[in-house]
């Protein structure tokens, strides 16, 4: 099946980073669908995720946690998040910005479910762009001039926002499937 002839779910995790004696853990998770090659402004997903508010996080991971600790602490538990995405993750096949962080959480979450098909866009971007001089998600964005239609789908949010990200990945892919040849990329 032809990526731009199916409903994707683009999906970002937002993370507490590495602190020794202590599992990572996601605090935010953002989603959009990505329709026929095409971002849908309609369907979004954001939430944040409770994260004790005595827990540390690390000081270098990115994101605004640092503002966020008393939303976080208040925030929906991990199963009433899942609640509301599980419909996003299950019914479609699933894209991000190298994945492995997406795929270990979602199976913390529903270690039960099979996730995927998965569309990992970094995977994709360095084969594009393979002398890119970054293949991080916030450089190929700005590097490729595509931060107005990020900032047109998702205004008022930054890089290392989940659902930002979720956006910026899914407007990667939807570039991706402009160039030549790849608008027949398949599942």
């Amino acid at each position: 099946m032809r990526i731009c002839e199916t409903t994707l779910t683009v999906l970002d995790f937002e993370t507490t980073g590495s602190v020794p004696g202590f599992d990572t853990e996601p605090w935010q998770v953002g989603a959009v669908r990505l329709m026929n090659g095409r971002v849908d402004p309609e369907q979004m997903f954001d939430s944040l995720i409770r994260v004790d508010v005595n827990r540390p996080f690390n000081a270098y991971a990115p994101g605004a946690h640092h503002k966020l600790r008393d939303e976080i602490a208040a925030a929906p538990d991990v199963s009433n998040v899942w609640k509301n995405l599980e419909s996003w993750v299950t019914d479609s096949p699933l894209v991000a910005h190298n994945i492995a962080v997406e795929k270990k959480f979602l199976r913390q979450m529903a270690p039960m479910h099979r996730f995927g098909p998965w569309v990992d866009t970094l995977v994709l971007a360095r084969k594009a762009w393979p002398k890119a001089p970054s293949h991080k998600l916030e450089d190929l964005i700005a590097g490729l001039g595509l931060e107005p239609r990020v900032r047109e789908l998702c205004p008022d949010r930054a890089a290392h926002d989940a659902l930002y990200d979720a956006v910026a990945a899914a407007v990667l892919l939807e570039k991706i499937l402009t160039l030549p040849g790849w608008e027949t990329l398949e599942l």
